[in-house]
């Protein structure tokens, strides 16, 4: 059932006099969000955004309602989903100088079809106890963390990214080589979600830990996983080489979507630097767009450099990072 949501805007130099009156919006990102950019879109625009959560099947419900779908914007939560989309012939091109020139070229589509709105890192958390590291990707396949990781299922989509970046740098025999060597240094068989990996340390059932970096930042705003965000400490891997994995949350335009300029008015709202700031306060990740500041708490871990490789080139090995991680029978 679609949600009204009354509310939503942003100052546009775009006439809005000609547009839909309603957008409808498809988003994987949780209410509490979106719905304050949504609110002032609506507040700037006069366009009301209706919108339909969901946390997986957007595809899915995509291709069944065909032509009929109401859908205009799609939101997403990581390049993977981005590049369902994309594959399966559900978005659609759009060219707008102000959402062009803004995201750098990393972060959109060669085609047009999508472009990121937040980035995110794949973080290695590790114990307090084990002072300042200064560590790698690769190194999570040393013997030395052996009985020492936690992590999710490799199958989830945020790792899906990150073993699709390190067959971009290494090609398919050395990632194999190395998911086989990070699944005989688990300590436990990968379960539950990045902020359950990070509880598992604070419990001393392991010391290292794969999790997005805006869930660091939710920890130490929540109060009872404040304890568990304290006992680690928050590392950007790759530093001395080419840098740590980034992955983005996303948006493109529905294939067939009935309110086409009001979706490109909502997207182009989104890249703006007042929506930008309120999505880098909101849920502590980076923004994409260069020279807006990040949240107090996100800029207090510091400056790293990021993998500088375009997450299309990414998101091309995404097939073969999920053969991989079934040849290595990863979450067996």
């Amino acid at each position: 059932m679609i949600k009204k949501i009354i509310g939503l805007s942003v100052l546009l130099a775009t006439s809005f006099s000609s547009l839909a009156s309603d957008v409808n919006v498809y988003s994987y990102r949780q209410a509490f969000l979106v719905e304050p950019l949504f609110n002032e879109f609506t507040k700037e625009t006069g366009i009301k955004v209706n919108v339909v959560f969901a946390k997986k099947g957007m595809a899915e419900r995509l291709a069944r309602e065909g032509e009929l779908s109401p859908a205009d914007v799609l939101l997403t939560t990581d390049i993977s989903r981005l590049i369902e989309l994309q594959q399966a012939n559900l978005l659609q091109p759009l060219h707008s100088d102000v959402v062009e020139k803004v995201i750098p070229s990393q972060y959109q589509a060669d085609d047009n079809t999508w472009f990121g709105l937040t980035a995110r890192v794949r973080n290695i958390f590790s114990a307090k106890r084990l002072g300042d590291i200064d560590v790698s990707y690769e190194d999570l396949a040393d013997p030395k963390y052996k009985g020492k990781i936690c992590t999710r299922s490799g199958k989830h989509p945020y790792n899906v990214a990150l073993v699709s970046a390190m067959i971009a740098e290494h090609g398919e025999a050395k990632t194999l080589e190395w998911l086989k060597g990070v699944k005989a240094n688990l300590a436990r068989k990968p379960q539950g979600n990045d902020r359950g990996q990070v509880q598992a340390i604070h419990q001393g059932l392991c010391d290292v830990s794969l999790g997005n970096s805006y869930y660091f930042g939710k920890m130490l705003m929540n109060d009872e996983q404040k304890v568990w965000a304290e006992a680690v400490n928050i590392n950007f891997p790759n530093q001395s080489n080419r840098g740590a994995h980034v992955n983005i949350s996303g948006v493109g335009i529905a294939k067939h979507s009935p309110n086409r300029d009001a979706a490109q008015a909502l997207i182009e709202f989104l890249v703006s630097e007042k929506a930008q700031q309120m999505y880098a306060e909101t849920n502590m990740e980076y923004p994409v767009r260069e020279g807006v500041k990040k949240s107090d708490l996100v800029a207090s871990w510091g400056e790293f450099k990021m993998d500088a490789l375009p997450l299309e080139t990414i998101a091309k090995h995404r097939k073969a990072a999920l053969k991989l991680i079934d040849q290595a029978k990863f979450d067996l």
